[in-house]
């Protein structure tokens, strides 16, 4: 879906925006000819210090050019994850970005369909919703099972939740690169 030139894009436009928030300076214009960068998309942008989660915020809605979807969530990332403090300007540099580029989301059955590795999971009931990225049931060693547990909980719910009629569960994919990866820093 992405080319390595776009991926290698997308990674210097996530840099360049918390660069630009934490320098308090204005967002770099982004020139692209790219119709994928230009057209809608779902992304999460994931930060890691010293290969320790840093911060991860995305969004599942493919409502704006993907290239300002991945400007937002970077700026994000560093800044709105609740689970840590923001982003300094001193830590920039020991920062390493990570973007997964996320496919639509499809109804999930049962949990044979669950490929570890390769879907992310949704849940929503009620209120509440909670979403896993592919790498993270890869990264832990989840089942399958294990993978509707934690994503239930990650959702504010008991990890048997996904089993209730009322749930509603989705699988997707996910393009993932990294700076580490890619070469970039």
């Amino acid at each position: 879906m992405l080319t390595e030139d776009e991926k290698k894009q997308l990674l210097e436009i996530a840099r360049d925006a918390i660069r630009s928030t934490l320098e308090r300076t204005p967002l770099p214009e982004v020139q692209t000819d790219s119709a994928v960068l230009k057209g809608p998309g779902a992304a999460f942008v994931t930060l890691r210090k010293h290969g320790e989660l840093r911060g991860c915020i995305g969004t599942i809605e493919p409502r704006s050019p993907l290239y300002l979807v991945v400007q937002n969530m970077a700026i994000q990332a560093a800044s709105a994850d609740y689970r840590f403090e923001p982003v300094t300007l001193n830590e920039l540099d020991d920062l390493s970005i990570e973007i997964s580029v996320l496919s639509p989301p499809e109804p999930l059955t049962a949990p044979e369909e669950i490929i570890i590795g390769v879907h992310g999971l949704i849940i929503e009931k009620a209120w509440t919703r909670g979403l896993l990225l592919p790498q993270v049931a890869g990264e832990r060693g989840w089942t399958a099972e294990e993978f509707l547990e934690n994503v239930c909980i990650k959702a504010g719910l008991p990890g048997s939740a996904w089993k209730d009629p009322d749930a509603k569960l989705w699988k997707f994919t996910a393009t993932v690169f990294s700076e580490d990866e890619m070469g970039n820093e």
